[in-house]
């Protein structure tokens, strides 16, 4: 008994004669998960890009090489002559048709903006930043062996395309990744996806890709993992009503209820659907209309709010699968060859209200 009493006097504090019980309540956005904390005397291992020993000209001289390879195209100088030949041979190989799969592109989702059309219809359209892709290898179909089998038509008689995204330092990664891009001519990116092509389609090693790739008015499918939430109950996972606030529940407010029935079947059934890890999928949102396209920062409005993942993270984007919603005239095949202008102004679909255009006009009577 006077032990429970010194307790309850420990968590009372004395003011003005009357006491407060404290207690510490968590903020509303808290995370209860664990973090992984290391310990206060780990020491991060610090990565050196270059001996100290050197002198202060040869310090100045690896910082321009440095600027050089790591600028936006990101491709070496002996390989400029390479890349120009390609693009002609490339462009004269085969034309497009319908039944061709072309690649794809590898980019990052920037954020949310909302456009409007000539008849003053409001759209919301996701942005999305293709970032700064070259195709690393292509793979004939007779040697592509993929270890998990997609769900590809004609995947026997597909070929295979390795696409980089991000331009990094090679100091930061292993000398096994790095020998990815060897043959390339490409520095390595931070990035690598694959994408299934027709044979008529494939692409050099070390081609630059760009958001040209695409036309507006193009549909296409995007690919990327969804936000993750973690571990959700039913109200916030499945949108459950939960049970009443009073007359009579009792820690049950936000609770499943009842999962299985009684009787000759009593067991739960495949597919119920119960609390557990929301997000963190990849899901595909197909057909989405390019309604606008910026040059100089190889950016593309797309249609919707809903394209999948967080704001920074990484995207696919291909030619669309719905045969209703596919390209009715050639895109650029086997991809777009050619510099990107310089200036700023951007592409506009038909349909899209140009912020630089008038928007009232007055006639005279």
């Amino acid at each position: 008994m006077m032990r429970s009493v010194i307790h309850q006097l420990m968590g009372l504090r004395l003011s003005g004669g009357c006491g407060v019980a404290v207690t510490q309540v968590r903020e509303k956005g808290h995370l209860s998960r664990p973090r992984l904390r290391n310990p206060q005397w780990f020491l991060r291992k610090e990565v050196t890009r270059y001996d100290d020993h050197m002198t202060a000209e040869n310090k100045q001289f690896v910082n321009e090489l440095g600027g050089e390879n790591f600028g936006v195209p990101a491709i070496k100088k002996d390989v400029q002559e390479n890349l120009i030949k390609t693009k002609e041979a490339a462009a004269n190989e085969a034309s497009w048709n319908p039944g061709l799969r072309r690649c794809g592109l590898i980019a990052r989702k920037i954020g949310q903006y909302p456009l409007w059309l000539k008849n003053g219809e409001r759209i919301r359209t996701t942005l999305l930043q293709i970032a700064d892709n070259h195709v690393i290898k292509y793979i004939p179909p007779e040697e592509y062996l993929p270890a998990q089998t997609p769900k590809v038509h004609n995947l026997s008689k597909r070929g295979c395309i390795l696409v980089g995204a991000e331009t990094t330092n090679p100091v930061l990664l292993t000398k096994e990744y790095s020998g990815i891009f060897r043959d390339s001519g490409v520095v390595p990116k931070k990035n690598l996806a694959r994408f299934i092509v027709s044979p008529e389609a494939k692409i050099e090693p070390g081609t630059p890709l760009n958001v040209n790739h695409f036309g507006v008015g193009d549909f296409v499918d995007v690919r990327g993992k969804t936000v993750d939430h973690g571990f959700q109950g039913v109200v916030k996972r499945h949108g459950f009503k939960g049970m009443p606030a009073s007359h009579g529940v009792t820690k049950t407010h936000r609770r499943a209820g009842n999962i299985g029935g009684g009787g000759e079947k009593g067991r739960v059934w495949p597919g119920t659907k119960m609390p557990g890890h929301m997000g963190n999928r990849w899901r595909i949102i197909k057909g989405l209309r390019v309604w606008r396209i910026n040059t100089k920062y190889n950016v593309m409005w797309v249609q919707g709010s809903s394209v999948p993942g967080p704001t920074g993270g990484l995207v696919y984007i291909y030619d669309t699968i719905l045969p209703l919603r596919k390209n009715k005239e050639a895109p650029p095949f086997p991809t777009f060859y050619g510099e990107l202008p310089q200036s700023a102004d951007d592409i506009w679909y038909e349909k899209v209200h140009d912020f630089k255009n008038e928007s009232i006009t007055y006639e005279n009577e």
